[in-house]
């Protein structure tokens, strides 16, 4: 195990929320780990607090703002001299990992990807072009470029999905050594708390729940309104679709039509809550990348749920869905209705839900092998660099452009 002496530095692209999205999440599930393996743990970041960001300090989690292109971090990386440093995304990576290599050579740089974002984007693109998304397109993004090389930069990168791994290792030829597969890491239901779930009978209505700073999300919930709910309205006139998310803007707010049994809720207070007591959530994503948390939420609720292929990309390994998964309309839609009305139906799919959550995403999974795995680079650091000769490429100072606009940033700052 690792010794308690050692410190790892997140920088974050924001706070931690995890009550607004699934990636605040996931960033306490890493720290947690990274606590179980005996590391003190130092949160900084560039971004403003926010009112609904985790209270670090009743994480024993310790606190620190820092500055974009400013060399005060230089100071603060050095004096904390962290053993390992964890980039929230790799847009934190290009800002601060030559400044972690210059001043801390000697600390693991670990990348959490999120989702692959060249991913998404082609997704995106492609959805709004009406053409067909072939995976090729994602070499196309300028994003790809910048995403690749902070991958190859860090010496190790955390994949939620193992299709986003497969990605990486056939389309961009990544070696597989820079790359380890992490999901959500969740505690197994146990019987005691699948039974004081809502039953069927205790259920009502559709949810969705999404961030609305998330594309894909907004585009979910315009899919909804304008063609998904008329159809299933019609087959059962007094159904409600209850709409959740944290900071919806006003072009949200104005698809509140409750005559229509559309209702737009705003932030969950306690999103578990409101899912348990949906009977079906609905997840029509047509674009986006990497696990879903409102997918896993639905099932750690027992909630059953229809989606896409995007939608249910990964997640589910060789186990049936806990729903039904569809890409066409109207199936979407006759899916939905038949899962809400058939309660033997709807109990099979929870059970399904049930077991992809205990034997795809249950932390004991993992644990024990992650720990073994930084141990090791610990271990063999300067030959896990030596291998990965493009990584040191990227570090060379001729392709350092981020590092030099940097300083070319700070030095205009100080003249302002």
């Amino acid at each position: 195990m690792t010794p308690q002496s050692q410190t790892l530095l997140i920088i974050g692209f924001v706070w931690p929320e995890p009550n607004s999205s699934a990636a605040g999440g996931r960033m306490l599930q890493l720290i947690n780990e990274f606590q179980q393996q005996g590391f003190s743990i130092t949160f900084a970041s560039p971004a403003m607090d926010s009112d609904f960001m985790v209270d670090l300090a009743t994480l024993n989690v310790d606190k620190k703002s820092i500055s974009l292109n400013c060399s005060s971090f230089d100071i603060f990386v050095k004096e904390l001299n962290p053993s390992a440093v964890l980039f929230d995304r790799f847009m934190i990576e290009e800002q601060f990992g030559w400044r972690v290599a210059e001043n801390c050579p000697n600390a693991i740089r670990i990348l959490d990807t999120e989702d692959l974002h060249c991913l998404r984007q082609a997704r995106q693109k492609a959805f709004k072009a009406n053409t067909e998304f072939t995976i090729s397109d994602t070499l196309k993004e300028d994003v790809a470029k910048r995403e690749i090389a902070s991958i190859l930069r860090c010496d190790l990168s955390l994949i939620i999905s193992e299709f986003e791994i497969e990605v990486l290792k056939t389309t961009f030829k990544i070696d597989e050594k820079l790359l380890y597969y992490l999901p959500f890491l969740l505690e197994t239901i146990s019987k005691e708390t699948f039974e004081n779930l809502p039953p069927f009978e205790k259920r009502n209505g559709f949810i969705f729940i999404g961030n609305f700073l998330h594309e894909p999300n907004w585009n979910a919930v315009q899919y909804l309104k304008e063609t998904i709910w008329p159809l299933l309205r019609k087959q059962l006139p007094e159904a409600e679709l209850h709409i959740y998310g944290a900071y919806p803007s006003q072009k949200v707010m104005q698809l509140h039509q409750p005559k229509e049994g559309f209702h737009i809720k705003g932030r969950a207070d306690d999103a578990n809550e409101v899912v348990q007591n949906a009977r079906i959530v609905l997840a029509p994503l047509r674009f986006g990348a990497g696990i879903k948390g409102k997918l896993i939420e639905a099932m750690q609720c027992g909630t059953p749920s229809i989606t896409t292929t995007i939608g249910a990309e990964s997640m589910q390994g060789n186990l049936p869905w806990n729903g039904f998964v569809t890409d066409d309309v109207n199936e979407f839609t006759n899916s939905a209705v038949q899962l809400y009305q058939d309660k033997k139906l709807w109990t099979a799919a929870q059970q399904n839900g049930i077991a992809i959550i205990n034997q795809r995403y249950s932390k004991k999974r993992f644990e024990n092998e992650f720990a073994n795995q930084i141990e090791f680079l610990q271990s063999n650091l300067a030959q896990h660099r030596l291998d990965n000769f493009l990584g040191s490429l990227l570090q060379h100072h001729t392709l350092s452009s981020t590092k030099y606009m940097s300083r070319w940033i700070e030095e205009k700052n100080k003249r302002l």
